[in-house]
């Protein structure tokens, strides 16, 4: 998972986002300077190795411009956004891929996509193979829809506390889930929105054998 930015970071990752998106090349660390408003070249130059160790870019040495935005693609105003395939045991997750989003659909940079499992909440609204935006540096709150990794699966409940325990509500009157101490569970964040994957007859797939052409 992607590490929190503070703001001048989030000010210059934005930057560097649009310029590339506008121009098709990275800006020079002056123009970075000048743009962001930031006094010295050696400080841009701090926070560009930032950026790179939080996850957000990588750098090839001795070039002015050298900056990869990882998983960029997109026009100006969009921000990359990891889709992550969760481990059991909590171990590193895998960044699989990137969806460019508007950022003002994105509540914070530090969001990822993960996708649910068949183990879904239909009652609400989510179903399996649904991408599912995390919201990690938000505080989740008994009541909050949530997204759970529960081994190598992914959940959406509503989620409750009670002592050391957490208890997910599926909201369709099955049975609540417990999860203590000893389960291999992490409640990744609270659950900032839901991606839809189109249906494969909507990606060209075959046709409904009951439509009709007329």
């Amino acid at each position: 998972m992607r590490a929190a930015l503070t703001p001048i970071e989030r000010k210059v990752y934005h930057f560097l986002l649009d310029h590339l998106a506008e121009h098709t090349f990275q800006p020079s660390v002056r123009d970075i300077a000048k743009h962001c408003r930031i006094a010295s070249t050696k400080t841009v130059t701090d926070l560009l190795a930032s950026l790179e160790t939080k996850g957000y870019i990588e750098r090839e040495a001795g070039r002015s411009r050298g900056v990869k935005l990882l998983g960029y693609a997109g026009p100006v105003g969009v921000i990359p956004m990891p889709l992550v395939r969760v481990v059991a045991g909590g171990g590193a997750a895998v960044v699989t891929a990137s969806l460019s989003i508007d950022r003002s659909m994105v509540p914070s940079d530090e969001c990822f996509l993960v996708e649910v499992s068949n183990d879904s909440a239909v009652a609400l609204c989510v179903y399996a193979g649904d991408l599912a935006m995390v919201h990690p540096v938000a505080r989740s709150r008994d009541g909050d829809t949530v997204v759970v990794r529960l081994g190598d699966q992914v959940l959406v409940r509503t989620i409750q506390r009670r002592g050391q325990a957490v208890v997910l509500l599926a909201g369709d009157g099955t049975a609540p889930l417990e999860l203590g101490p000893s389960d291999d569970f992490a409640v990744l964040g609270p659950l900032a929105a839901v991606i839809r994957r189109p249906a494969p007859s909507a990606l060209g797939g075959a046709a409904d054998p009951g439509s009709a052409e007329g």
